[in-house]
C-alpha cells in the first residue's frame, strides 16, 4: 500500500476593522500563480508542527499561532502521487499589507523571492 505524502497548508488570518484577511503570496514563476503557504511534513514531524515551520520559512513571520485544523483530505496530484493534506487556520498579528521574502526551506524554492500580501 502506498503511503500518502503529508502536506501542511496554512490559512494565515489577520483581522482588520473586524474583517478577516487571508495571507497569500505571488510565486515568481507565473504559472504557479497566487498561493497560500504550504509544505511537506518532514519525517518524525506532526502536521501541526510542520505548518508553523512552513509558514515561518515561506513568509518570514514568527509570531504565529495555530487556531484550528480546518480540514484534512486525500488528494491525488496530476503525477499520480497521493497527498494527505492538512489545512490549518493560523492567527497572525502582522500589520504589514505587503512584503517580499526569500523562502528559507531550500529545495525548489532556493533563490526565489515571494511577494506576500
Amino acid at each position: 500500500m502506498l503511503t500518502p505524502i503529508q502536506k501542511a497548508y496554512g490559512y494565515i488570518v489577520r483581522y482588520q476593522n473586524g474583517k478577516p484577511q487571508v495571507l497569500v503570496f505571488e510565486h515568481p514563476v507565473k504559472e504557479a500563480g497566487i498561493q497560500i503557504p504550504k509544505g511537506t511534513v518532514e519525517v518524525g514531524e506532526t502536521p501541526r508542527k510542520a505548518v508553523i515551520r512552513e509558514m515561518m520559512e515561506e513568509t518570514g513571520l514568527v509570531n504565529l499561532e495555530v487556531e484550528e485544523l480546518l480540514a484534512d483530505d486525500l488528494w491525488r496530484n496530476d503525477g499520480g502521487l497521493l497527498h494527505h493534506r492538512f489545512f490549518y487556520r493560523i492567527k497572525s498579528t502582522e500589520q504589514q499589507d505587503q512584503w517580499f521574502h526569500a523562502p528559507s526551506g531550500g529545495g525548489k524554492e532556493d533563490g526565489l523571492i515571494f511577494r506576500l500580501f
